[in-house]
This record gives C-alpha cells, sequence and structure tokens, in this order.
C-alpha cells in the first residue's frame, strides 16, 4: 500500500504559502453533509481536523461509505476536471475544521503560476492514485477474499 499523500506537505513551501494565502477556514457539525454526488464541484477542503465520509448513493434509501479522510487530506477534486460536479457525497463523520478554497481562485493563481499548477495537478493526480490502489486493495479483499502476495 502506497503512503497517504498529503496536499500542503506535499507542496513546495513557496507553493503551499501562496496555496495558503487562499484558505478559508471552515467548520463543519458531525453529521453535516459538505456536498451531494452530482452537485456543483467550485471549491475544495484540506482537513485540518476531524472525519468526513464520502459515500455513493446505491439506492434512494441507501448510501455506501467507499472512503474515509482525516486530518492533512484533501477533500473535493472534482473541480479540477468537467464537468466540474461532484463524484460522491460527502459528509462530517465527526465534526470536522478545514482550510476551504475557491476553485476559480486556485485555478487563477495556477495560470498566475504555472509551476503551482503543475504541482497543484501533480499532487492531486498522486492522491487519487493512491486512493485508487487502496479502493482496489479493498475490492479484492471483498470480492476475492484475499490479496495476492
Amino acid at each position: 500500500m502506497t503512503k497517504a499523500i498529503k496536499l500542503l506537505t506535499a507542496l513546495p513551501q513557496a507553493q503551499r504559502e501562496r496555496l495558503m494565502e487562499l484558505a478559508k477556514e471552515v467548520s463543519f457539525p458531525e453529521d453535516g453533509r459538505i456536498f451531494e454526488a452530482g452537485g456543483t464541484a467550485d471549491r475544495f477542503w484540506v482537513i485540518r481536523s476531524g472525519a468526513v465520509n464520502l459515500d455513493q448513493e446505491v439506492t434512494s434509501h441507501k448510501r455506501v461509505t467507499v472512503a474515509s479522510l482525516g486530518a492533512g487530506d484533501l477533500l473535493g477534486w472534482s473541480w479540477l476536471f468537467p464537468p466540474y460536479t461532484w463524484d460522491f457525497g460527502a459528509v462530517a463523520f465527526s465534526r470536522v475544521r478545514a482550510y476551504e478554497y475557491d476553485a476559480a481562485a486556485v485555478l487563477a493563481l495556477s495560470v498566475e503560476d504555472p509551476l503551482l499548477g503543475l504541482s497543484l495537478v501533480r499532487t492531486v493526480a498522486e492522491i487519487l492514485a493512491s486512493r485508487l490502489e487502496v479502493t482496489r486493495g479493498k475490492l479484492l479483499d471483498a470480492y476475492v477474499g484475499r490479496r495476492p502476495v
């Protein structure tokens, strides 16, 4: 399993500082819905404390948790790719404090500072690859019973 990648610590210090200038501190109550699948993805968060579950609605009465995120984790990546809608829903599992970023402002900064933009895209891609690997392992465990060594 790969090591979890944290967006803010993965960026070089100068780029992290530029990104932090756009951060807004927010909080979500326990059991508070942060966003719904299909909604407009116009922001993202870096979790400071607490836990968030990503979920998928499988029937009109049932949601399945597909991932759990905690301190340092990136919440939301759909803002980076068309059609800019959430692929999953997100709910605060406990009280959550986070840095919130307006996607349009971050994208504008990425155009202004192409090195930051490239670092940001690469880091988000690494995060997604890591999460895909974790999900793959869970699926193998669930459906095969045991992962091959």
